[in-house]
Formats: C-alpha cells, sequence, structure tokens
C-alpha cells in the first residue's frame, strides 16, 4: 500500500511538472525558446483528489505561479476531518455492537460485560439506538468531507490562471435615467 502511494506520488509529480517547449521558427533565429506551461486540468485534479484525498490539491498548488501557492495547508485538514469522522465511525459501531451483545446475553439469562451493568434492559437499547444515529451521522460526515475536498479541488483548479490585475476596476456612479429619474450605475472594466 504504500509502495503504491509513493509510486502515485512520483508520477504525479512529474506530470504535474512537465513543461512543453515552443517551436522556434526559422526566421526568427536570435530569439530564445520560450518555455511554455501546460493547460492546468480541471479533470485531472477532481480524478487525482477522488483517488486520493488532497491529491488535487496538492495537484493545484504545483500549478500555482510561486507567489499564489496556498493550496497544500488543506491536506493536513482534510486528512484531519478524514481521521476523525472515521474515529467516531469505528468507535460508534463498536460501542453499538458491545451493546447489542450486552442485550442478547441478557435475553438469554447470561451476564455481560460489567461496564453495562449499571444499566437495564431498556437503557441498553436506548443507548444501541443512540450509537446507531452516531454511527450514521459518521458515516455522513465521513462522505461530506471526501465530498467537499473532491469539490474544494475543482474550484481550486479552476482559479489557478485566475488573474486580478490592477486594470480590473468596478465602479458605482449615480446616473440620470429617462432625464427624470435618478439611478445607479455599475460599470467593470476590463482593461
Amino acid at each position: 500500500m504504500i509502495k503504491a502511494l509513493a509510486l502515485l506520488f512520483c508520477v504525479l509529480s512529474f506530470s504535474c511538472l512537465a513543461q512543453e517547449d515552443s517551436i522556434q521558427s526559422p526566421n526568427n533565429q536570435n530569439e530564445t525558446v520560450v518555455d511554455s506551461v501546460k493547460p492546468h486540468s480541471i479533470r485531472t485534479a477532481l480524478i487525482l483528489s477522488a483517488a486520493l484525498p488532497g491529491a488535487g490539491q496538492v495537484y493545484n498548488h504545483l500549478a500555482m505561479p510561486k507567489g499564489k501557492r496556498k493550496a497544500a495547508w488543506k491536506v493536513p485538514l482534510i486528512y484531519a476531518g478524514l481521521g476523525g469522522a472515521t474515529y467516531f465511525l469505528i468507535s460508534n459501531h463498536q460501542t453499538q455492537k458491545s451493546l447489542k451483545n450486552e442485550y442478547t446475553l441478557r435475553l438469554d439469562g447470561l451476564t455481560g460485560d460489567e461496564k453495562w451493568s449499571s444499566y437495564d434492559n431498556q437503557g441498553i437499547l436506548q443507548l444501541y439506538e443512540q450509537h446507531i444515529r452516531w454511527r450514521d451521522l459518521s458515516i455522513v460526515g465521513v462522505a461530506l468531507v471526501y465530498l467537499l475536498q473532491v469539490t474544494d479541488a475543482g474550484v481550486e483548479a479552476h482559479f489557478v490562471n485566475f488573474d486580478v490585475s490592477p486594470d480590473l476596476t468596478l465602479s458605482i456612479d449615480p446616473v440620470l435615467l429617462n432625464k427624470r429619474s435618478v439611478g445607479i450605475g455599475l460599470t467593470l472594466k476590463i482593461k
């Protein structure tokens, strides 16, 4: 498993850093060859994030210009969310199995685990149902964290080449409409 993850990271790192060289025309002998970066693939970011949580964020991080790299810090948060939700899922599942076993032993007239001895049969059933609800909510939590990180990778991939330059302006000005009505004009200027 660890070898497969290491191989996946190696393949991803080579594919993320690949560049294409532009072809130099024979007429312009004095010009230097300019490297052009491959266009950033949103689909690749989504697939990587779906296959391995956090991989889409790393892919986006590597594709961003040096001053704007901000996607890799999300990876520990993703694994903390998935780990926490999985911990509660496993814990609640084991507790509800223990409660179910305790209840069936009591119905057979046997004594079960001592940690449940202070509860009567009705209390055991209520705890059992409560832990089943918590387990189900934990499953929803794992799914939400997973879907959120896939969505985040897709949204971040859209903004890899997003340019906010000083030439973009938004102005709000008063406007006279029909020479009688006063209004507000919203103007967006691009370059």
